[in-house]
């Protein structure tokens, strides 16, 4: 039975029914982290803001549609994570909460600039999503937000500039597009589900959004604001499968 159904069976039935449970696994997107500051011993840190986070997006639409349903949400993002780390603290983080849902959401920290990274992206990918099928958990890959395309004025720390020269590049140089697509052709053979919010993204991108500035760090993390659009898509997508 889907999440969805899941929660709509204990809607009408509720004393006879438990709630449900939504894992999402990633990197500081998935966290909830902003800003990046330079702190006074020179390291760069990050806002976090778990109560902006698209998971807390997703409870709040679903807390709306079935307010009489509890919904546990276990936010197994960390910063800086890619997808093989991913895949090593799956069982830890994710699969012991025994999730009605599992939502994955890796790329940002994986792309480099080579094919051997690209494998090794979607090898982790590969290796998460079988694990989290034979637990019986629905399954959504949800693909990540653009890079920076530019520099932005705000940027004016030198090190937080290279920090976004460098992402500029991949995601100028089709680096990322690579690595997103890899994923996508990964997700078609396996038959994940996809919410495909980096398609949104290149879409607005196209249309002449200025979309570095939709990025509260100016480098890879979303606003507040755009924080809800992985939400709304992600629910949207679970009614859909």
């Amino acid at each position: 039975m889907k999440i969805v159904e899941k929660m709509a069976v204990k809607a009408v039935e509720n004393a006879a029914h438990e709630g449900v449970t939504i894992a999402f696994l990633g990197d500081s997107v998935t966290q909830g982290c902003f800003e990046l500051y330079k702190k006074q011993d020179g390291s760069i840190e990050t806002v976090f803001d778990k109560r902006y986070s698209y998971g807390m997006g997703v409870f709040d639409i679903l807390c709306t549609l079935f307010p009489t349903v509890p919904v546990n949400i276990i936010n197994a993002g960390i910063s800086g994570d890619n997808a093989p780390a991913g895949l090593e603290r799956l069982s830890r983080d994710v699969l012991r909460h025994a999730p009605d849902l599992t939502v994955v959401c890796y790329g940002l920290n994986d792309c480099g600039r080579s094919e051997v990274g690209r494998l090794r992206y979607t090898n982790a990918l590969r290796g998460i999503f079988e694990r989290v099928r034979e637990t019986g958990s629905e399954l959504i890959f949800m693909t990540p937000n653009m890079m920076n395309m530019g520099m932005s004025p705000h940027v004016v720390d030198p090190d937080i500039k290279a920090i976004a020269a460098d992402t500029a590049d991949k995601q100028n140089g089709g680096y990322f597009d690579a690595y997103i697509n890899a994923a996508r052709a990964l997700c078609a053979e396996m038959g994940v589900p996809v919410c495909d919010c980096y398609a949104i993204w290149k879409n607005l991108a196209a249309q002449g959004v200025d979309t570095t500035e939709l990025l509260s760090n100016k480098i890879n993390h979303p606003t507040r604001e755009m924080n809800r659009l992985f939400a709304y898509e992600l629910v949207r997508t679970m009614f859909e499968q």
